[in-house]
């Protein structure tokens, strides 16, 4: 039997886990036979649309909003009711390792009731492992308060992943650059452009999750405790952090791909330098020989016994001298 689906169900006094498939908890789901209690339902896949449907029809959700939970569409939506708020998100969570080349994006979608929370996973993940501790062993506040604060919680710990995403990207620059002081090949810019592009796509969810934390800071809806707003609206600060911070790894990234343009300026400059000396001390031996190369019958210098030895001398003392200067003036030594 598939148990793609957990149901808490937890109050202050106790708690209890059930996991089943998505057709049990379509016939079994009832919240409203305990009022006391909050329940959580937890769906990791979003396979089983009947049971999904079924489900829904049975809390009366809105048909177009079921639908909704299974387009394809990644954009943040919320949608108030009377008996229940609807909205959708945009996940993210960290892969380790420089050569990942997107993000690891997941759409999540909510519908938050007088006493119950469902959230909608389209694949197995683990996004909300410590909103599972905190209920298991009744740490902070979660189990002395409603579905809207076990919702803060879900999305506190959401945007935690989105840090956990940035502090990854920050480890791939300070790699990338050690790569480019130790070996800057065109590959680095590759990679930069990499992490250039997660973040892009980063700051295209954080932005949205940062209005939809306004727009729960302002929600008018007795299913949103006034007492709990200002919790999302600490979350509505941090998205604000996560995108300044998102921003100053741009400008990292771009530091590390202009310095990858500098050191590969420098090399080209050595190269040039080598090749200018070179052709410096080259040019005067040309002339020399150039001039002793001429086919004319009155040169004088033709007739003399030693004057093949004596152009010679003169083109090595040339060439002694040249390098001499040069090599006073430090334009033989390689920078560092």
């Amino acid at each position: 039997m598939s148990e793609a689906v957990q149901l808490y169900k937890y109050n202050l006094d106790a708690y209890s886990l059930e996991k089943n498939s998505e057709d049990y908890f379509a016939e079994n789901f009832n919240p409203f036979e305990d009022m006391n209690s909050t329940y959580w339902l937890n769906f990791h896949s979003m396979k089983n649309k009947e049971a999904i449907l079924k489900l829904c029809d049975k809390l009366c959700v809105d048909k177009i909003l079921q639908e909704d939970l299974f387009a394809q569409s990644k954009r943040t939506r919320l949608e108030e009711y009377s008996e229940y708020v609807f909205f959708s998100i945009v996940s993210a969570l960290p892969k380790e390792g420089v050569n990942n080349y997107d993000l690891k994006k997941e759409r999540i979608s909510f519908i938050i009731g007088d006493n119950y929370l469902i959230s909608f996973q389209e694949k197995q993940s683990d996004h909300f492992p410590t909103v599972r501790e905190r209920i298991e062993y009744k740490r902070g506040k979660i189990r002395f308060k409603g579905p809207d604060f076990l919702l803060f919680r879900m999305l506190e710990a959401i945007i935690d992943n989105y840090s956990e995403v940035v502090e990854e990207i920050g480890g791939n620059i300070e790699m990338l650059d050690k790569l480019v002081l130790r070996n800057p090949k065109s590959e680095v810019l590759r990679k930069v452009e990499w992490e250039k592009r997660k973040l892009l796509d980063l700051r295209k969810i954080v932005f949205p999750m940062k209005d939809l934390m306004g727009q729960l800071d302002r929600v008018e809806n007795e299913l949103i405790i006034e007492d709990n707003i200002h919790y999302f609206r600490e979350l509505k600060d941090t998205c604000y952090g996560l995108i300044e911070e998102i921003e100053a790894k741009k400008q990292m990234l771009d530091g590390v791909a202009n310095l990858y343009y500098a050191i590969q300026g420098q090399r080209m400059n050595e190269i040039m330098k080598v090749l200018t000396v070179t052709s410096a001390i080259f040019i005067p031996l040309t002339f020399v020989v150039g001039v002793y190369g001429m086919n004319f019958e009155n040169m004088p210098e033709l007739s003399w016994k030693y004057g093949y030895h004596l152009i010679w001398g003169i083109m090595i003392f040339i060439s002694a001298v040249l390098i001499f200067i040069f090599w006073k003036r430090g334009w033989l030594k390689r920078n560092n």
